[in-house]
């Protein structure tokens, strides 16, 4: 059920793309404008498919901090990895995002999103917005932090359920059972089946 919930409100994690930002702007703002750029490029049907996943893909790789999601998802078994592990792992753990959900924006029928609250603290913020389509509200809190005066995306919070706190559950079990070399092969077979 809960990665159903993930799988379902993720759409608009991939919406928190990125676009040219300018340091004095708040996290809200900047968020704002990266899903404002996700939804043009939606949007724009002249598009090719592969053009346009290229585009949000490196849209993605600008907004989110992967390599805090990758750390905080590995959580202990961080500091057991090497420099290898880790890198590889990042990623993988990237592209595993990517792959399972760039079929979702596809999918995408209009739906807006709605900015309800904004907390700042220190060098760290939270978002909460709503996804709405013609039938839900989806609750989606975006947490972030700033890193060179550029607002990164490092969880998302989809009705309560922490991305970072899901992934990092399951992995766990696997790195318990066979290691992080076996948790890196497994994750390199899964992206091989879905290219």
């Amino acid at each position: 059920m809960i990665l159903k919930i993930l799988r379902t409100g993720f759409l608009l994690l991939f919406l928190a793309g990125s676009s040219p930002i300018i340091a004095e702007e708040d996290p809200k703002t900047q968020l704002k404008s990266t899903i404002d750029a996700i939804l043009d490029t939606l949007r724009n049907k002249k598009l090719a498919t592969d053009e346009r996943q290229k585009k949000i893909t490196d849209l993605i790789n600008d907004r989110f901090d992967f390599a805090k999601m990758s750390q905080q998802t590995l959580a202990i078994n961080w500091k057991k990895a090497s420099k290898e592990q880790k890198n590889k792992f990042i990623e993988l753990f990237a592209k595993s995002l990517q792959s399972s959900y760039m079929g979702r924006l596809e999918a995408y029928t209009n739906e807006t999103v709605e900015f309800t609250k904004e907390k700042i603290k220190n060098k760290k913020a939270k978002i909460n917005t709503l996804i709405i389509t013609k039938t839900i509200e989806i609750p989606i809190n975006y947490k972030l932090h700033n890193k060179n005066n550029k607002w990164l995306i490092y969880d998302v919070v989809i009705e309560e359920v922490s991305l970072i706190r899901s992934y990092r559950s399951s992995y766990q079990n696997i790195v318990k059972k066979e290691g992080i070399e076996g948790l890196l092969t497994k994750m390199e077979k899964k992206l091989a089946g879905a290219s």
